[in-house]
Order: C-alpha cells, then sequence, then structure tokens
C-alpha cells in the first residue's frame, strides 16, 4: 500500500511521460498499481480551494488605496497610519507598512511615464563611460547610431585624462559630434570639453614647422601694368 507521497509521486511521473508503463518504470512498480492511482485521482477531481486569511488591515485597504491615488504615491505610511487608525485598524505599523509599500508599488506600475526609445542620427550623440578591469581603467566611447567605437586603457578616471582621450577620440573619428553623453555630465560640460579639444588642437597645430607649401614663394607675382592686364611670371 502506497502513502501520499508516493501516490503524489506516481501521478506526477504519469502526467510527465504519459503512459502507465513509462510512470510504473520511473517509480519501480507495476502499470497496474499506476493505472489505480491515476484513477482514483481522476475520480477525486480538484481539492478543495485553499481559503484566503484574512488580514488585519483588510478593512482600511481601500482608504489607503485612495489616498495614495490622491497624491500620486507621495504620501507615507507615517502620514497614513493615525488616519487608519481613526478608520479602525488595530494591527501593527509593521503590517501597515507593508500595506502602504504594496499599494505604492501598484498605483505606480499602473502610473509609470514609460520610456521612449532614443532616436539617434548619423554623427549626432557619442556615448563614453569608464569601466575597471583587474586595476586597468578602461575609456570606452560609442557612436549612438553607427556603433563605432573607441576603447583607450588608463591609470585614471581624472578630468584631464577624459578630455584627452575625448580629443583622440574625435581624431580618430574625424570629427566631433554634437552630444557626448556620459554617467557623469557635470565634468563634461560643453564649454570644457570644446576648450580642451581646442587648446589640444591648436598646440598641436602651432607646434609644426611650416611646411613649403606655407612658405613665402622665392619668385612673386609682378606688380600690374597700368597699360595691359595682368603679366604673371612664373
Amino acid at each position: 500500500m502506497k502513502n501520499e507521497r508516493e501516490k503524489l509521486d506516481v501521478i506526477a511521473a504519469y502526467q510527465q511521460v504519459g503512459s502507465y508503463r513509462g510512470a510504473a518504470e520511473i517509480c519501480g512498480t507495476t502499470h497496474k498499481t499506476v493505472k489505480r492511482i491515476v484513477t482514483a485521482a481522476l475520480a477525486e477531481g480538484p481539492g478543495p480551494a485553499r481559503r484566503v486569511r484574512d488580514r488585519n488591515y483588510d478593512a482600511v485597504a481601500v482608504l489607503v488605496r485612495d489616498k495614495i491615488a490622491a497624491t500620486q504615491g507621495r504620501i507615507s505610511a507615517k502620514r497614513l497610519l493615525p488616519i487608519a487608525v481613526a478608520a479602525g485598524y488595530v494591527g501593527s505599523a509593521r503590517n501597515f507598512r507593508r500595506l502602504v509599500h504594496d499599494e505604492r508599488l501598484r498605483w505606480a506600475r499602473s502610473h509609470h511615464r514609460g520610456r521612449r526609445p532614443g532616436v539617434w542620427a548619423p554623427g549626432e550623440t557619442l556615448i563614453i563611460d569608464w569601466g575597471v578591469q583587474n586595476g586597468l581603467h578602461v575609456f570606452c566611447a560609442v557612436l549612438a547610431w553607427s556603433r563605432w567605437r573607441f576603447v583607450r586603457f588608463a591609470r585614471d578616471e581624472k578630468a584631464t585624462t577624459t578630455m584627452a582621450l575625448l580629443a583622440d577620440c574625435f581624431e580618430a573619428l574625424g570629427g566631433v559630434p554634437k552630444t557626448v553623453l556620459a554617467d557623469r555630465m557635470g565634468c563634461l560640460k560643453g564649454g570644457v570639453v570644446a576648450n580642451a579639444a581646442a587648446a589640444a588642437w591648436c598646440a598641436e597645430v602651432n607646434g609644426v614647422t611650416h611646411s613649403e607649401i606655407c612658405a613665402v614663394p622665392a619668385e612673386q607675382l609682378e606688380q600690374p601694368s597700368s597699360h595691359s592686364g595682368w603679366n604673371m611670371k612664373w
């Protein structure tokens, strides 16, 4: 004679494999025993529904829900507790805080503002971030539209390091995007980034010796004659 636990195992095995003999092999019994247990379980039908236990704050649940909706989820359990006590609540403050927490979550889920998907344009937005791998700082930049990536390693995450790597990123990119997004936007003000990039560019350009193309030519153009048109001497 099998106990209730063994009967449940037989029923579960039958539901899994779908045959009496297969369930019998899994449970180590005969197919006739499996059939008898399954037939008896089907004849009994589903068990009685589980009774939901009453909670001591059910009487004020509607009151809490209305107050949360009226304040758009901003009212706290501390403010609501005296109102609930006046309305007949006799439970503990802990249970009441649990009620307020659940109702605020329910209200927030039904009144969320939603998220707008990012709409990117070519060359418009560059997203940057820092990471750490085995003590080495990693600077990452991604163009939002084309997914072009720029990765460099550094010893620290100082503002000067970030600006220098941004300048390198712009040089590798061959241009400057309209917007740079970072998780710490305070160190990436437009004036700061533009001035730092401009200073680096000016230092690089002014430090290079002019080539022959930029030099003064050895032979200059003759002055135009007053009697004829322009005479050029090469």
